[in-house]
């Protein structure tokens, strides 16, 4: 396997998995250091289940399969069409903004409603889906942050969670493409301080980032919030040396476990690849897909999503 394709497959994969280990801390309080999860157990769904930041990811890669370029509404019906099939997990300001679409309000119109109803709010609903578009449009510079915004707008408007999508995806394109002799953390510091610079972030999302490496454990607050989804993935790739210690790390955080194991498994599957990802999580993988009437998706499906995307024309 050459290094791209390993990155590539990476990022799909890595994902899924930080979703499906992080799913039974979900809500939960910290685990103790001296009895961090390291294996894939029941929680709300069965062990190895993923949750809603692997199904929107996949709505938003089979969007992008029947509309090139992306399609705002074509992803907003994708996404409607899974909320109604009534998902086990959905986040509460997506859930506000396609509640609206269902009853036929159009998506600029919802997700403007739900921002204007409380615009401080930046959860991390669009962060956690927007990985197949670093795949998809990793040769492509301006497509990838156009699409990351569009796919971000669809649900959320608050610039945070907006630019915390475009800033991840940065970084994730930063990882695909670097040397092959530059060495996993390095590749990642460097991408940071490169791709901050390209964002607008406000002052304390950029302290935040800034900080990351440096913050102890019991700083973190893990919560659904995109600033500290983003920290805590920062901290875990950056204070570990390989795919297994930073996503046991990430997850046993708690609080927003899964949604901080996707996103920590995405840049994880970047530095390290596919082949650093351990057989025995992506063995007991699966979830179903409603918008596949129920496929039962495995990691090898992951990993031809991964060459799918891949395929896609990276210039429209």
């Amino acid at each position: 396997m050459n290094n791209l394709s390993d990155r590539l497959q990476g990022i799909s994969v890595g994902a899924a998995v930080g979703d499906a280990l992080g799913m039974p801390l979900e809500f939960k309080p910290p685990s103790s250091i001296h009895n961090m999860l390291t294996e894939m157990v029941p929680g709300a769904l069965p062990a190895g289940s993923y949750t809603d930041d692997t199904e929107m990811a996949l709505a938003l890669a089979e969007s992008l399969q029947h509309a090139n370029p992306l399609d705002a509404r074509d992803l907003a019906g994708r996404f409607t069409g899974w909320f109604q099939s009534h998902p086990a997990d959905v986040g509460i300001s997506t859930a506000k903004v396609l509640r609206l679409i269902a009853q036929g309000v159009s998506w600029e119109d919802a997700s403007q409603k739900v921002y204007a109803d409380n615009p401080d709010s930046a959860p991390n609903g669009a962060l956690m889906r927007c990985w197949p578009l670093a795949i998809a449009r990793h040769q492509n510079l301006a497509l990838l942050v156009a699409e990351t915004r569009l796919q971000s707008e669809v649900t959320h408007k608050n610039s945070d969670a907006v630019n915390s999508a475009i800033l991840l995806n940065l970084i994730l394109r930063k990882l695909i493409l670097r040397e092959s002799s530059t060495p996993p953390g390095a590749a990642l510091r460097a991408a940071i301080v490169e791709c901050t610079a390209q964002v607008t972030l406000t002052e304390e999302f950029s302290l935040a980032i800034n900080l990351a490496p440096m913050r102890s454990r019991d700083d973190l607050k893990n919560t659904g919030w995109a600033l500290h989804t983003f920290e805590s993935a920062l901290w875990a790739t950056l204070t570990t040396q390989s795919f297994e210690e930073s996503l046991v790390k990430a997850v046993n955080l708690g609080s927003d476990a899964d949604t901080t194991g996707a996103v920590t498994g995405a840049l994880a599957g970047a530095m390290y690849g596919l082949s650093a990802i351990p057989s025995r999580w992506k063995d007991l993988l699966h979830g179903e897909y409603p918008l596949k009437s129920g496929h039962i998706w495995v990691a090898q499906d992951f990993i031809n999503l991964a060459d799918a995307l891949n395929g896609l024309p990276a210039e429209v």
